[in-house]
């Protein structure tokens, strides 16, 4: 079968790899149909980082948790790339019983069991039974590399999916698998930073400081809008992002990076939600009023990265970083999404051909999602 590997910067390449194949009879075999590109698969694609990465580890200059994630040589080729998809069943073993072939399903990006402590308590990217047998020991994922297990990219002919039962999440009848593209990762990265905190300060004011988390930012700030924010503002410096956050209806500012802490330091309006989507992490705290919550969902790469802890004490404010949990979200998400008919296909910047993902997936843009047929398996 055909995966879309990573080779260096600026170079991907369909390879040819053996068929998945059933081994446990939890299993489900999965073909994708849709894959969009998760955010953070920009980084190592648009620039030569794996060498400064690799001298960043050494020095100290880089936290180690990093070569856990992606190995002591940091995005070295070839490995199988992308972690959102939309898939057909194709094949269960005999112990699945709640999804079938046919079913047009979500497949998370973090690998996990369902039953283990961290996935009881919703840390479903943490999964305790999958981490013991990835070779980075921090997460077991598809399209990170070996050091996350030998699960390969979603951009694939066909993918074996553990705990089928538990990870595989059908997308709902009339709902356009194009519309729910990136929830596998940064549609529900966006949800948990932004519609758990407003359900609990209902009519309150959000900012969203978009930038290294491209969609994120921009389906947070369409997401806070539609959930009766009473505020949403987002900040960037790109017009085409700002473009797409005032077409969901935010209030746009473009501020360059350089200007971003001054601006939002210690001044000006404080919010009850801030989404930090920007991986620089410059005044997003204090930016909060009190008891507001801000969630970060970028990169954080240096070990000293430093939190106004002393304002989050006298604002009574909550910081929340992790990675994100995307399994115990999506029913949720996916149940708003076809009631509410939420346009997260507006951030789709690049709407590109299956067979053409080499050349697609290495494009400058904000949101790429490759399309194919679906299979026609109505006589299974």
């Amino acid at each position: 079968m055909r995966e879309l590997n990573f080779v260096r910067a600026g170079r991907l390449e369909w390879r040819d790899r053996p068929d998945p194949e059933l081994v446990e009879p939890t299993d489900a075999l999965v073909r994708p149909f849709v894959a969009s590109r998760c955010d953070g698969d920009a980084l190592p694609i648009h620039r030569p980082v794996s060498r400064a990465m690799q001298v960043g580890l050494k020095l100290g200059l880089i936290d180690p948790v990093v070569g856990s994630i992606v190995g002591p040589v940091p995005f070295r080729g070839p490995f199988g790339i992308g972690h959102e998809c939309i898939a057909q069943v194709t094949e269960v073993g005999d112990a699945v019983t709640d999804v079938e072939v046919g079913d047009v399903v979500v497949v998370p990006w973090a690998v996990s069991c369902g039953t283990c402590p961290e996935c009881r308590s919703g840390l479903t990217a943490k999964c305790s039974t999958m981490r013991a047998s990835s070779p980075g020991g921090a997460l077991a994922a598809f399209g990170f590399g070996p050091a996350c297990g030998a699960w390969g990219g979603m951009v694939a002919d066909a993918l074996r999916v553990p705990f089928a039962d538990h990870m595989l999440v059908r997308v709902p009848e009339g709902v356009d698998p194009l519309r729910v593209a990136a929830a596998s990762d940064n549609l529900a990265d966006a949800w948990r930073a932004v519609v758990p905190p407003l359900r609990e300060r209902p009519g309150g004011s959000v900012l969203v400081i978009g930038g290294g988390g491209q969609s994120i930012g921009l389906y947070a700030a369409g997401l806070a809008v539609v959930h009766g924010a009473s505020v949403v503002d987002y900040v960037d410096d790109r017009d085409a992002r700002l473009e797409v956050a005032d077409g969901f209806g935010a209030t746009t500012r473009k501020v360059e990076k350089a200007r971003r802490k001054s601006i939002l330091d210690g001044s000006g309006r404080r919010y009850d939600v801030v989404v930090e989507a920007s991986s620089t992490s410059q005044g997003a705290v204090r930016a909060l009023r009190p008891g507001g919550v801000c969630t970060g969902t970028g990169y954080y790469l240096a070990p000293g990265t430093k939190v106004p802890v002393m304002d989050m004490y006298a604002t009574s404010a909550t910081l929340k970083v992790g990675v994100s949990n995307v399994r115990p979200v999506l029913p949720e998400l996916l149940d708003f999404v076809a009631t509410s008919g939420f346009p997260a296909e507006q951030v789709t910047s690049l709407l590109a051909d299956w067979d053409d993902a080499p050349e697609a997936y290495a494009a400058h843009t904000t949101k790429l999602v490759l399309h194919r047929a679906p299979l026609d398996l109505t006589d299974n």
